[in-house]
């Protein structure tokens, strides 16, 4: 080859490189790794959809993109993707795209054709049947009286209906197989083979409209009316009906299953199923973006997840010297503007406990009442119902009245327990202890300590936005 076509095919090269390159820029590089554009769209359009409340621009996303990939970096770096429990996980959520993926696209097509000659195979030439019946039961080792009362009833239920009564009326009234009879003895549509052969015999003799005399099965006595009859429905009818029963059935599944053990034993040198599903998910994804970062959404994010777990909510969660800090700090922004109660509410059938209680706990730590009550009063019976937690105007009346003072309130004591009091410490500016609003102080404290370790995290990564390419992010 000479100078010059090599000289025009280099040029060439480069000019399909640098269209590559246009076609999807590098919007940011999260210590060294390069973002492309393409990815940061799929993620900015999947959470601020229509519907997502706290939609974010373009800047404001980079921002939260870069932290988010920051976590990831240090979960990769602790080596958490390593864990089996991880690798359990993500491959949980990534199979259930792939799996599908690998099956032939007439497979499931093929499979419900196959499922629907079945179904015309097993009518034999018949029609389908819609029956409804009246059943009295007659168990297996009933006595003669026993059958004999039962064959009394069913006959006396048969001539109430030769003498004009209701079939379903009756049904619903005298019928002893309760699911049918709740429907004025309605049955679904049946088909040859699917019930009792005495049934299926008597129901195939009778035109629509048309009542059977008493007949004994294995399990009883009938009475059958029929209420329908038609052929099998179209395949184009059943087709849809058909294919979401046998994706309840697992077909999908099994389908997919057989493709991978194929490929598997096909494969030279043999590889097993899971390295199968990694070379598949590795193509799959090199074809289309959009699974591409689905994919890589579930890794990074399981990774996240652990990452500020083990980083972050856990520590945080069981740092109660921290929390009572964090609490000691903030208190304003937890100020209430109505009194709170902090205590208990109990019931009691007897009025002498209702001052017995109060004597009982009388120094007990909060978190010891409900079990000093349970031992003093409701060991053997219960005597004392109790509700203990914090409670604001409006949760629950007795609190209401007796503890909030609330003068529109009027008492609720429970059914049996005729007296209700109280027993705690009215909260009139706030909560006194972090433990009065535990949930929120928790969930707040997180936030601040996650707050400090993306802190950490952007110190010790280098990330850069390349501003110019942010803003071509949905426009181009």
């Amino acid at each position: 080859m000479d100078m010059k076509r090599i000289f025009v095919l280099i040029i060439n090269l480069g000019v399909i490189f640098s269209a590559f390159a246009q076609d999807d820029p590098i919007v940011m590089h999260i210590n060294g790794q390069p973002v492309p554009r393409s990815e940061f769209e799929y993620n900015y359009n999947k959470n601020n959809s229509e519907g997502v409340l706290d939609k974010k621009n373009i800047e404001e996303y980079a921002q939260l993109f870069v932290n988010y990939k920051l976590k990831v970096l240090a979960a990769l770096d602790n080596h958490l993707d390593t864990l089996s429990s991880y690798q359990k996980e993500f491959r949980q959520y990534r199979d259930q795209q792939i799996r599908p993926l690998l099956i032939p696209q007439n497979a499931m097509e093929e499979e419900c054709q196959k499922y629907y000659a079945q179904m015309l195979a097993s009518l034999q030439g018949k029609e389908l049947l819609q029956p409804s019946h009246i059943f009295i039961r007659v168990p297996q080792a009933a006595t003669e009286d026993e059958q004999a009362s039962a064959k009394a009833k069913i006959d006396s239920v048969y001539q109430e209906i030769k003498n004009g009564a209701d079939f379903a009326e009756l049904a619903k009234k005298v019928s002893q197989d309760p699911g049918s009879a709740a429907r004025g003895g309605m049955l679904p549509w049946i088909g040859p083979n699917q019930t009792l052969k005495e049934f299926e015999d008597v129901a195939y003799k009778l035109e629509v409209g048309q009542v059977s005399e008493p007949f004994l099965s294995t399990v009883g006595y009938h009475i059958i009316k029929l209420m329908g009859k038609k052929p099998l429905e179209s395949y184009d009818e059943l087709k849809a009906n058909i294919r979401r029963y046998l994706e309840s059935q697992g077909l999908e599944n099994q389908l997919a299953t057989q493709v991978l053990d194929s490929l598997a034993q096909q494969s030279s040198p043999q590889k097993t199923v899971e390295e199968i599903l990694d070379e598949e998910t590795e193509r799959l994804c090199a074809k289309d973006n959009e699974l591409k970062y689905l994919v890589q959404e579930y890794h990074d994010g399981l990774l996240l997840f652990e990452e500020c777990s083990r980083n972050v909510w856990e520590p945080a969660s069981k740092d109660t010297t921290g929390l009572a800090s964090y609490f000691k700090a903030n208190k304003k922004k937890y100020a209430w503007k109505e009194p709170h109660f902090r205590g208990m509410v109990y019931y009691c059938k007897n009025a002498a406990d209702v001052k017995a209680v109060k004597k009982c706990l009388k120094g007990v730590p909060e978190d010891k009442w409900t079990a000093k009550i349970r031992e003093q009063f409701n060991k053997d019976s219960v005597t004392v119902r109790m509700e203990r937690r914090l409670f604001k105007k409006g949760d629950n009346a007795n609190v209401d009245v007796l503890a909030l003072k609330d003068k529109s309130a009027k008492l609720n004591p429970l059914k049996d327990y005729p007296y209700a009091s109280v027993v705690g410490k009215v909260l009139k500016k706030g909560p006194s202890e972090w433990t009065d609003i535990s949930n929120q102080v928790v969930t707040d404290y997180q936030r601040m300590r996650e707050d400090e370790y993306v802190e950490k995290l952007r110190k010790r990564y280098s990330f850069e936005i390349h501003e110019d390419v942010l803003k071509t992010v949905n426009n181009h």
